[in-house]
């Protein structure tokens, strides 16, 4: 879940055995994913993907960190799922999926005081070819920020790398939503802007050190950068209702570079999966 762009303290440094506890609860992020992704498909409805991801935490009973965040009342949902102009923050319900949407799915959770949070952005059937470029500029922005990191000194170099790259492609970067950092709770310091802006490079730009833990997420607009919330205080729309994507992970500065929490498991980690998860060519994987 992004984070309102607002001033906050510097950050946090996590030690090896936090970042090891946080990738607990990412694998689990990362396996309500795949769960959504078996089911995205034309007239599959958005609370379908919400029930698949509240039935994967379920099974690890796992807290969910969307479900009633900001309350009373809360966000209603274990899943943000947002749809085409819905940038963030969507309510699954009865909207059924079309073939040409695009669909945003973003989700977290806690598992033994430890929080992941990752988010993607789907192509249901065949879309326009603008809707192609979208997805693959949103998500290459986030793949560039992860080589990035291990390159760069300080996050403000990273952010003129993902803006350079979005506009390249044609498309705004949204300022009023950002990233955030990560720990026991869901958003915690810094503020992890997608954008650069030199006042915000002199007051709250920090330095990439082994130990930061950040919830990195592009979220970009095809027309204009401004968001217009609905009625429901939660789905933010592009105020030009144009498509709208968005691409997060969970990541962790080490000593060997970047990790990502609610990526794909490694090693030994497949070994503990449900066997319906065994096979690597079924994973959606980013």
């Amino acid at each position: 879940m992004s984070s309102p762009k607002k001033s906050k303290p510097r950050r946090v440094i996590r030690s090896a055995r936090e970042i090891g506890k946080m990738r607990e609860a990412g694998l689990i992020v990362w396996q309500a994913h795949q769960a959504m992704y078996r089911l995205i498909r034309p007239g599959v409805t958005t609370q379908d993907l919400n029930l698949a991801v509240r039935e994967t935490f379920a099974s690890y009973r796992a807290e969910p960190l969307f479900l009633n965040y900001g309350g009373p009342p809360g966000f209603p949902a274990e899943t943000c799922i947002s749809v085409n102009e819905e940038l963030v923050h969507g309510i699954p319900g009865s909207r059924k999926l079309k073939e040409g949407d695009i669909v945003s799915v973003d989700t977290g959770c806690r598992f033994h005081g430890w929080c992941g949070d990752a988010a993607y952005t789907h192509a249901v059937g065949n879309v326009s070819a603008e809707a192609k470029r979208l997805l693959e500029a949103t998500l290459g922005a986030l793949n560039l920020a992860i080589e990035l990191i291990s390159k760069c000194k300080m996050w403000s170099e990273v952010a003129q790398g993902i803006e350079g790259l979005i506009h390249d492609a044609g498309f705004c970067v949204v300022e009023s939503m950002v990233g955030h950092g990560i720990g026991q709770n869901l958003h915690e310091p810094p503020q992890v802007p997608n954008y650069f802006e030199e006042d915000w490079r002199r007051e709250e730009d920090f330095d990439l050190r082994p130990g930061l833990v950040i919830a990195v997420e592009p979220m970009v607009n095809v027309g204009t950068a401004k968001l217009i919330e609905l009625p429901d205080a939660w789905t933010q729309i592009s105020a030009d209702k144009s498509l709208a994507a968005h691409f997060e992970h969970t990541l962790a500065i080490t000593e060997n570079g970047v990790r990502k929490l609610t990526g794909p498991p490694e090693g030994d980690e497949v070994e503990r999966l449900p066997e319906w998860l065994r096979n690597p060519d079924e994973w959606l994987i980013w």
